[in-house]
């Protein structure tokens, strides 16, 4: 992950100050924008405020108070200049940037049929860095296994848990053990893909869907790249849940994430309470933040067959 291309998407007035503050940008975890407020950054596991000399806020070095003209600044640089051809992603909230990290956005809302169709007037932007972390699923990609055979797996973590950097170190060491692994990255956050190259490393037998929807993206691996396995981020929604459902009667294997703190939070969603306690994911583990994101609490098994 490079500085660069953080610093490139920030207010011109914010870049130095930052650039100067971030000394490891592997510890930077989030930047926080909002209109007529300070400018928070979430590092080395703690909020730190930004002044005009870094993180060192004095009278003399004041805090650095975003202005309105500072987030359309950064609006223009993520969109590059032009909100019309990001409008469906803001329409979900968010803009998935080079890099695979996503800019979240608070505005005016507008709606349409009763569904978001722009957000005007932003007055927040929340931009969460993604990392790679080689190595970080090694213990896990070995303990996933029962009698020579991979498990389908569900990783939950809560928002900033660390999942999809999880997940995606844990394709890579698949991948490079021998599995044929398709991916399908609605979000572009797993590959990060530049143009038709994955900007993450995934490993060498990986084969991407990007900007896809999961409940199409399954079926279109399944039926036309014969997938050891199959990986997908952050699933909740019935449609997610069917296909789910058939790449397990087609002997293919699942990795998916899912929002929430614990099995029972997430059991809370009845479709996924319904793949935990049949028996479809025979391992779920859970993510916390502490000492740092994607820290394994547990890892259960689940019901067998």
């Amino acid at each position: 992950m490079e500085m660069d291309g953080i610093l490139r998407v920030m207010p011109s007035a914010v870049r130095r100050p930052l650039q100067e503050a971030v000394e490891d940008v592997s510890l930077l975890r989030e930047i926080r924008l909002r209109s007529g407020r300070e400018m928070f950054i979430y590092y080395d596991n703690k909020e730190r405020v930004l002044g005009r000399n870094g993180f060192t806020v004095t009278e003399d070095a004041g805090r650095i108070i975003i202005s309105e003209q500072m987030i359309k600044e950064t609006i223009d640089y993520i969109s590059n200049y032009s909100l019309y051809a990001v409008e469906e992603e803001l329409g979900r909230g968010y803009i998935t940037i080079a890099g695979g990290h996503r800019a979240g956005i608070c505005g005016h809302v507008v709606l349409s049929g009763g569904k978001v169709k722009a957000v005007r007037n932003i007055s927040s932007v929340n931009l969460r860095i993604a990392h790679e972390m080689p190595g970080c699923a090694m213990k896990l990609a070995n303990g996933i296994y029962q009698e020579g055979r991979m498990e389908n797996t569900l990783i939950i973590s809560p928002p900033g848990g660390g999942k999809t950097t999880l997940l995606r170190d844990l394709i890579r060491v698949l991948s490079e053990k021998g599995y044929q692994i398709g991916v399908v990255d609605e979000r572009s956050e797993i590959a990060a893909m530049s143009g038709a190259t994955p900007g993450n490393n995934l490993g060498p037998r990986v084969d991407i869907l990007d900007g896809c929807p999961k409940a199409i993206g399954i079926t279109m691996l399944l039926r036309s790249m014969a997938p050891d396995i199959i990986a997908v981020d952050e699933i909740g929604s019935e449609d997610d849940v069917k296909e789910i459902g058939y790449a397990a009667v087609s002997g293919c294997n699942v990795i998916a994430t899912a929002h929430g703190h614990d099995v029972e939070d997430v059991k809370r969603n009845t479709r996924l309470k319904y793949l935990i306690e049949e028996g479809f994911f025979r391992r779920v583990v859970v993510l916390g933040k502490t000492p740092m994101p994607g820290t394994v609490v547990n890892i259960y098994r689940g019901k067998q067959s």
